[in-house]
């Protein structure tokens, strides 16, 4: 039986859902605040089903952000920093589709490198010990991450077609 995804803040519905997906749209230090304020970080930290950071999702899953210049979650030992671009090409934010390379993780069951997946970012996770998937965009940087049962995708699989909803199934399969 297929449920219906719940929109919740409550830290008992996060606590019994059998999945949690971690979206994220804004700021990084006001993003904490709500958290904080919520006493959501000690909920998300908490978690032992499978949960789903979705671009600042996957930043406040980090240790600190450069944006706000704020700590944030730390459950990957990564600091999240500003894209710095030196070619007039680059430009900040990162929008648009763009590549995964080296996928390797339950959620990318089927993938073999080379998909295109949607971002719209402006601040980057560097390559580190739980990085899954990479792209390249001003320089090589984690465009997924994996520890224990919390995963991680800086683009948007909801905005992603096709690749981005076998990464979702991948990610209801697990």
């Amino acid at each position: 039986m297929q449920e219906t995804p719940v929109l919740t803040d409550s830290p008992d519905m996060l606590r019994s859902a059998d999945k949690v997906v971690f979206p994220g749209q804004g700021e990084a230090s006001n993003a904490m605040q709500y958290l904080r304020s919520h006493g959501l970080d000690k909920v998300l930290l908490s978690l032992v089903q499978p949960v789903l950071g979705i671009c600042i999702g996957q930043q406040l899953m980090c240790r600190h952000s450069q944006e706000g210049d704020v700590d944030c979650l730390g459950i990957f030992d990564a600091e999240v920093l500003r894209f710095r671009p030196e070619r007039h090409a680059d430009k900040v934010p990162h929008m648009g589709w763009n590549q995964l390379a080296s996928p390797s993780s339950p959620l990318f069951e089927g993938f073999n490198g080379g998909e295109f997946v949607y971002f719209v970012h402006s601040y980057y996770v560097p390559l580190c010990q739980h990085t899954i998937a990479t792209t390249d965009y001003v320089l090589p940087f984690s465009s997924a991450l994996h520890k224990d049962n919390f995963y991680a995708t800086q683009f948007h699989p909801e905005k992603s077609g096709s690749v981005g909803e076998r990464i979702i199934q991948n990610f209801l399969s697990l």
